[in-house]
C-alpha cells in the first residue's frame, strides 16, 4: 500500500514540495493542476522531476464539471477530458479524479451521468488510464459517496471506479460503514483530511479548515477501518487545503502528514487484526504512567538563583551525578535536574535560550516499544556519549529543541536514580507539600499548534480538549489541553500570534525552549501557601479587584476570600468540583512556577483566570527592579 500527499497541501515551488514529499518518507504524490500550471516546465519534465525524487505521480486532479451536462457543454466536456488525458500520458501517470459537478447547466439523473462516465471510460481505456469519481460534499447532484458509488456501479467500464475522500464524507455526517458495502477493487483512491468541529458553509471549511488526520474531530479512523475492511490496496493520500499550511514550513508540513499516516495505519492494523496492509506497523500508542524528571539548562549565576528559587519552593538537592554536573532537586514525586554540563545538549540549550527546560523524562509502560513507536511515526533518536555504568536511556528529539527520554520499570530503566547518582547527605528541610506535576505548559507559535498536537496524540494515549481564547492584555492566544487517560501527563498548547502577549514575549526571548511554566499538585493549597511563605516564596501579587470580583462571581464567603487574598491564590469552580492556583513571580525570561489543588472532579486549567494572571504577571516584569532570573 503507497503512501501519497497531493502538492496542494504545502508551500513553496513544485520542486521545494516534492523534495520535502520524498525526504519524509512518501511514495507518491497527488499534481493538483493549479501546481502544474504554475510550474515553468512542461509535463515531461515535471513527471522526470517527479521520478528524479524517488516518487511516481499517482493521481492527476482535479478535473471538474464533467457529468451530466447538456449540449453543447457535453461535448466540451469530453473534449476537455482529452486534452487532460494528453497531458497525464507527459506526466507519466494513469489515474485522474473528478470531482461531482456543480456546473449551473448540470442535470440530474443517475443513468444520464452513468453513460457519460462509460464513455469517458472507454476514451480513458483506450490510453491505459482510469477515471475516479469523487462526490464533492457541494456537488449539485452528487454529494454523497453512495450516489458517487451508484453511478460508477451502473456506468459498468472496468476503467471507471470511486475515489473517497474522507472529509466529503465525514463533513456530511455520513456513515463511513456505508463504504463497507463497496467492493474493493473499485475504489481507485483513497483520500484522508481531518477538520476541527466547525458549524460553517461545507466549501469554505474545506478549502481552508482541513488538517492532517489525528489534529481534528472527525472520526478518520473509522472511515479507514471502513475502506480497508472492503479490500481496497491502492494508494492512501492527503488531500489537506489549509491556509496555515500553505504558508508554513514545507518540511515540517510534509513530516506531520507522514506521522498522521502512520498513525491512522497503525490504528486500523490494531483495531482490525485481520486486515494486513503492506505497510509496516509497530507497537501501539503507550501509556504514561508519569514524569519522571523534568531538567533544566542552567550555568553559573543562573544555575544559583535558580536553585535558591527551587529552596523557596520546599525541594531539597537530593543527589549528585557520579560524572556530570548534574543536580537532582526533589519533593514528592516531582524531581527538577538543573544540568550544567558545558559539553552536551543541556550546554547547546543554554547557550541558545538561557535556564529552560532541555529535557523530560517520561515513565511509560514499555519505553522500547514507545522509542520504536516514535520512529515509526518519524521522530529522530537523541542519544549523548555514556561513560561506563550509566545507562543507554531510549530518547528522541520531539519538535523544536524538545527532548524526550522514555524509562520504564520492567527493565530496570527507572533505577537510574540508583546507579547514576549519589546522595548528597544534606539536610532535607520541611517540604510544602508538593507531590506531583499536574501540566506542563508548552508555548509556542499558533501555526505550531497542530504538529505539536499531532506529536503527542500519535505517539501516546491521549485525549484532546476544546481549543480555548486565553486573553492576554496585548492579543490572543489559543490553548489545548491534552491528557492521558488517567491523568500521568497532561500538556498544555498554547499558541502565540503576536510578540506583544506573555507568551510571544516568552517565544522570543528564550529561543528553543518549550516549556513555559510548570504546574505542582498539592491536596491542600493554604499549607503549602503557608510554608512557602515561611521559605521565602515570591508568589504572585493578584490585585484586590480580582478577589472583589471573584466573592461575586461564586458567591463565596468573605473570610474565604479574604483567605485567598492574604496567601494570592486564585480560584474556579465547574460542575465537577474546585480548583486553586498559586503562581511564582515570573523570570525575566518569563517562566514560571504554578501551584495547584484540584478538589472534586474539576478538569480544567482555570481558563477563566488567565487574563488577570497575565495582566499580574505583566505588570510584575514591568515594575520590579529586579525580575527573577
Amino acid at each position: 500500500m503507497k503512501t501519497s500527499i497531493a502538492t496542494v497541501s504545502l508551500s513553496g515551488s513544485l520542486e521545494h514540495r516534492l523534495k520535502a514529499i520524498s525526504a519524509a518518507g512518501f511514495d507518491g504524490v497527488e499534481i493538483f493542476e493549479q501546481d502544474f500550471i504554475a510550474h515553468d516546465g512542461g509535463a515531461a519534465e515535471v513527471g522526470a522531476m517527479v521520478r528524479d525524487h524517488g516518487l511516481e505521480i499517482l493521481l492527476f486532479q482535479p478535473f471538474r464539471d464533467f457529468e451530466g451536462l447538456p449540449e453543447p457543454y457535453r461535448s466540451r466536456a469530453f473534449s476537455r477530458a482529452e486534452r487532460k488525458f494528453n497531458l497525464m500520458e507527459e506526466l507519466g501517470t494513469k489515474d485522474v479524479l473528478v470531482c461531482s459537478s456543480v456546473h449551473p447547466a448540470a442535470l440530474g439523473g443517475i443513468d444520464r451521468m452513468a453513460d457519460d462516465f462509460a464513455e469517458l471510460g472507454e476514451r480513458a481505456a483506450k490510453r491505459g488510464l482510469r477515471v475516479g469519481f469523487e462526490a464533492l460534499a457541494w456537488g449539485k447532484h452528487v454529494n454523497d459517496h453512495r450516489d458517487a458509488w451508484e453511478v460508477v456501479r451502473r456506468a459498468d467500464h472496468p476503467n471507471v471506479g470511486l475515489i473517497l475522500d474522507s472529509f466529503h464524507t465525514l463533513a456530511r455526517k455520513i456513515d463511513p460503514n456505508s463504504i463497507r458495502a463497496i467492493p474493493g477493487d473499485k475504489i481507485f483512491f483513497v483520500q484522508l483530511a481531518d477538520a476541527p468541529a466547525i458549524d460553517m458553509d461545507l466549501l469554505y471549511w474545506s478549502r481552508h479548515f482541513r488538517n492532517m488526520p489525528g489534529e481534528g474531530d472527525l472520526p478518520i479512523t473509522s472511515f479507514a477501518q471502513a475502506v480497508m475492511a472492503t479490500g481496497y490496496a491502492g494508494p492512501i493520500s492527503l488531500e489537506i487545503f489549509n491556509d496555515q499550511f500553505r504558508s508554513g514550513p514545507t518540511e515540517t508540513i510534509t513530516a506531520d502528514g507522514f506521522r498522521s499516516l502512520r498513525a491512522v495505519m497503525d490504528d486500523v492494523q490494531h483495531r482490525e487484526p485481520a486486515w494486513k496492509a503492506d505497510l509496516p506497523s509497530t507497537a501501539p500508542r503507550s501509556q504514561v504512567k508519569g514524569i519522571e524528571f523534568i531538567e533544566f539548562a542552567g550555568q553559573e549565576e543562573q544555575a544559583q538563583a535558580f536553585a535558591a528559587l527551587l529552596a523557596s519552593l520546599g525541594f531539597h538537592r537530593k543527589l549528585v551525578h557520579r560524572n556530570k554536573a548534574l543536580e537532582v532537586w526533589q519533593q514528592g514525586d516531582v524531581r527538577l535536574l538543573v544540568n550544567s554540563e558545558l559539553n552536551s545538549h543541556a550546554g547547546d540549550a543554554y547557550a541558545q535560550a538561557g535556564l529552560s527546560v532541555c529535557d523530560i523524562g517520561l515513565l511509560v509502560d514499555d519505553a522500547a516499544q514507545t522509542f520504536q513507536r516514535a520512529q515509526h511515526l518519524g521522530s529522530k533518536p537523541f542519544s549523548q556519549s555514556n561513560l561506563p555504568g550509566e545507562l543507554e536511556i531510549p530518547a528522541i528529539r520531539g519538535l523544536g529543541a524538545s527532548v524526550l527520554h522514555f524509562l520504564d520499570q520492567p527493565s530496570g530503566l527507572a533505577d537510574v536514580w540508583d546507579l547514576e547518582f549519589r546522595t548528597t547527605d544534606e539536610p532535607m528541610p520541611r517540604a510544602a507539600g508538593l507531590q506531583a506535576v499536574d501540566h506542563l505548559a508548552h508555548t509556542t507559535n499558533y501555526s505550531q499548534m497542530l504538529s505539536w498536537t499531532l506529536f503527542y496524540a500519535s505517539l501516546f494515549k491521549m485525549e484532546k480538549s476544546s481549543l480555548v481564547d486565553v486573553i492576554d492584555p496585548d492579543g490572543l492566544v489559543r490553548s489545548q489541553a491534552l491528557e492521558t487517560p488517567e491523568a500521568g501527563l497532561r500538556v498544555t498548547l498554547n499558541g502565540a500570534e503576536t510578540n506583544s502577549t506573555l507568551a510571544g514575549r516568552f517565544l522570543t526571548q528564550s529561543v528553543g525552549s518549550f516549556v513555559q511554566h510548570i504546574a505542582l499538585a498539592t491536596q491542600d493549597i493554604f499549607s503549602t501557601a503557608k510554608a512557602l511563605k515561611e521559605f521565602g516564596f515570591a508568589a504572585l501579587p493578584m490585585p484586590t479587584n480580582y478577589y472583589q470580583d471573584l466573592a461575586a462571581r461564586f458567591d463565596l464567603r468573605p473570610d474565604f476570600t479574604d483567605r485567598l487574598h492574604a496567601y494570592n491564590i486564585l480560584y474556579d469552580e465547574d460542575a465537577g468540583g474546585q480548583f486553586f492556583q498559586l503562581y511564582s513571580a515570573p523570570l525575566a525570561n518569563g517562566f514560571f512556577f504554578e501551584i495547584v489543588q484540584r478538589q472534586g472532579g474539576y478538569r480544567g486549567y482555570g481558563a477563566a483566570n488567565a487574563p488577570f494572571r497575565i495582566a499580574a504577571q505583566k505588570r510584575y516584569l514591568r515594575t520590579a527592579k529586579t525580575p527573577v532570573r
